[in-house]
């Protein structure tokens, strides 16, 4: 009676691990030469400003999937987000949540804006805990294989450059 309780199971937990695994989106690193200028004229811009880079990944997304960034943040610190979307792409989306999952950063982008495929963002926590940023690009021709790109930079203690021109850091919660 036991034996066969046990094939059972275990057919169930065979089944259900690779009926599960089908569904899972790996992350793939990508290339493309655009990107790769942007990225070096940008990591360039920010560590004139004060910032070092902590993390960078250039990910290769779906069409109108999000692609979510887990990243620990700590109080009081100075941190620039920035995501490059593939230029082809009509719309790129950046949100980023607390660890209450509250959102506490919104930015759109179009392609006819300037500098469109880009969204770049500062941020002050106000409590050190993880934070999620989800990027999310939508494009009609090509629906995989965009390459997209994640930069987190910190401001280096005792530096006093300007913030990027046009942005200052946001400490407020995003309406809800």
């Amino acid at each position: 009676m036991k034996n066969p309780f046990r094939l059972l199971l275990f057919l169930f937990l065979f089944m259900g691990n690779t009926v599960s695994s089908q569904n899972v989106i790996r992350v793939q690193s990508c290339s493309n030469d655009l990107i790769s200028q942007q990225v070096d004229s940008l990591k360039n811009l920010y560590s004139k400003d004060g910032y070092m880079l902590l993390k960078e990944a250039s990910i290769s997304m779906e069409s109108e999937y999000e692609m979510p960034v887990i990243v620990p943040l700590t109080e009081g610190s100075w941190y620039q987000f920035v995501f490059i979307g593939d230029y082809s792409s009509r719309l790129y989306e950046v949100r980023m949540y607390d660890w209450s999952e509250r959102m506490v950063i919104y930015r759109q982008k179009r392609w006819g804006d300037v500098d469109g495929n880009v969204i770049s963002y500062s941020y002050i926590p106000k409590i050190s805990q993880f934070h999620m940023m989800k990027t999310v690009q939508v494009n009609k021709q090509k629906k995989k294989n965009l390459c997209g790109y994640v930069m987190l930079f910190k401001r280096t203690a005792g530096e006093t450059g300007s913030t990027t021109p046009g942005t200052s850091p946001t400490t407020s919660v995003a309406p809800r």
